[in-house]
C-alpha cells in the first residue's frame, strides 16, 4: 500500500460511521486536513510522504470511531449534567436492595458454616444478580428526563427559589397536619383500625396485639402525644405564615430531635405492645422513622451552602 491508499482506507473507515448524508462531505473536508496535515509532518521530518509515514500520523490523528464522533452529533442517554445523581442514586439503590436482601437471606438457621455460606450463595443468586434492574430502571428514568430537556426546552428554565419556600406548597402541609393528627389518633388508640376495617368483628388476639403495655403507657406514651401535639400548632404556624423562617427551622430541628430521642427511648426501653410481632413491628417502624429524620438532617447539613456576603451589596439594601 502507498499513502494514498492508507490515507484512502481511514478516511472511508471514518464516513462509513456517518449518516449518508454526510458521508462524501466529510471525507473531502477530511482528506484535505489529513493530506495536509501529513505534508507538514512530513516537511517537519525531513522524510517522503509513504505509507509508514501515513500510517504513524494516522495512528496519532486518532481512531476512526473518534474521529467519526466528532463530525455526527453526541448521542447520551444520560446528560452529563446528571451524571453525579445517577452514580448516586444506583449507589443508594443497589445497597439498599442488597443490605434487606442479606437480612433476609441470614433469617435462616445458621448452625454451621457451611450454612452461612449457602445463605450466602442464595443472596447472590436472588438479590444481587435480580438487582440489576434498579440501574435500568434508572437509564430509562434519566433517559426520559433527558429527551423531555431537549424536546421541550422550556420544562428545563431556570427559575429562582426562595431558600424559605414551604416544600409541596401549602395543600402539601395541610395534608402533612392531617396524616399528624391521624398519627395521634392511632397513639391515642391503635384499636380503632380494626373498629374501622371490620365493624368491631375482628378477633379478640388482634385487639389483643394492638393493646399497649402499661409500662408504655405510664413512661413513653405520654411524651410521644405531647411531642406530637406540639407539631399541630407549630405546622399550623407556618402554614399560616406562608414560609420558613430562621426561628421556625430552629423550632423544627429541636421538635424534630426531641421525637427522635423519645422514639429511641421507646425502643430500647421495654416492650411497647403485648403481643411480639405487633410489639417488633412497632419498633421496626419507629428506628425507620429515626434513621429517616437523622438522614434529613445529614443530607440538608451536607448540600446546605453558605456564602460570604458581599458588603457592597449588603450596603446597598
Amino acid at each position: 500500500m502507498n499513502a494514498n491508499d492508507v490515507i484512502d482506507s481511514y478516511v472511508t473507515e471514518v464516513a462509513r460511521q456517518l449518516p449518508r448524508r454526510q458521508r462524501n462531505d466529510v471525507a473531502f473536508e477530511l482528506r484535505a486536513l489529513i493530506d495536509e496535515g501529513l505534508q507538514d509532518r512530513a516537511e517537519a521530518s525531513g522524510r517522503a510522504v509513504d505509507a509508514a509515514l501515513a500510517t504513524e500520523f494516522l495512528q496519532a490523528f486518532g481512531r476512526p470511531e473518534d474521529v467519526a464522533a466528532r463530525y455526527r452529533p453526541m448521542l447520551s442517554v444520560i446528560d452529563p449534567a446528571d451524571g453525579r445523581k445517577f452514580l448516586r442514586a444506583t449507589v443508594v439503590g443497589l445497597a439498599v436492595l442488597w443490605f434487606l436482601g442479606l437480612l433476609a437471606a441470614l433469617q435462616q438457621p445458621l448452625d454451621s458454616g457451611d450454612d452461612f455460606v449457602r445463605a450466602l450463595a442464595q443472596w447472590w443468586v436472588r438479590t444481587v444478580i435480580p438487582s440489576m434492574w434498579w440501574p435500568g430502571v434508572l437509564v430509562v428514568g434519566f433517559g426520559l428526563a433527558a429527551w423531555t430537556r431537549r424536546r421541550w426546552p422550556s420544562t428545563a428554565v431556570w427559575k429562582p427559589r426562595a431558600p424559605d419556600r414551604i416544600h409541596g406548597g401549602r395543600f402539601g402541609m395541610a395534608l402533612a397536619l392531617v396524616g399528624m393528627l391521624c398519627g395521634v389518633y392511632v397513639l391515642v388508640d391503635p384499636r380503632w383500625l380494626l373498629d374501622v376495617v371490620w365493624e368491631g368483628r375482628a378477633a379478640a388476639v388482634a385487639y389483643e396485639s394492638l393493646t399497649y403495655t402499661d409500662t408504655f403507657l405510664q413512661r413513653q406514651a405520654p411524651w410521644l402525644l405531647g411531642l406530637l401535639l406540639l407539631n399541630i400548632p407549630f405546622f399550623l404556624t407556618v402554614l399560616a405564615v406562608g414560609r420558613w423562617s430562621a426561628t421556625l427551622r430552629r423550632i423544627e430541628t429541636g421538635l424534630s430531635l426531641l421525637t427522635s430521642a423519645a422514639l429511641v427511648w421507646t425502643i430500647l426501653d421495654g416492650p411497647v405492645f403485648k403481643t411480639e410481632v405487633s410489639d417488633t413491628t412497632a419498633k421496626v417502624l419507629a428506628a425507620l422513622i429515626v434513621a429517616f429524620t437523622l438522614m434529613t438532617f445529614a443530607i440538608k447539613a451536607y448540600r446546605s451552602v453558605k456564602p460570604m456576603p458581599n458588603p457592597r451589596l449588603q450596603a446597598q439594601r
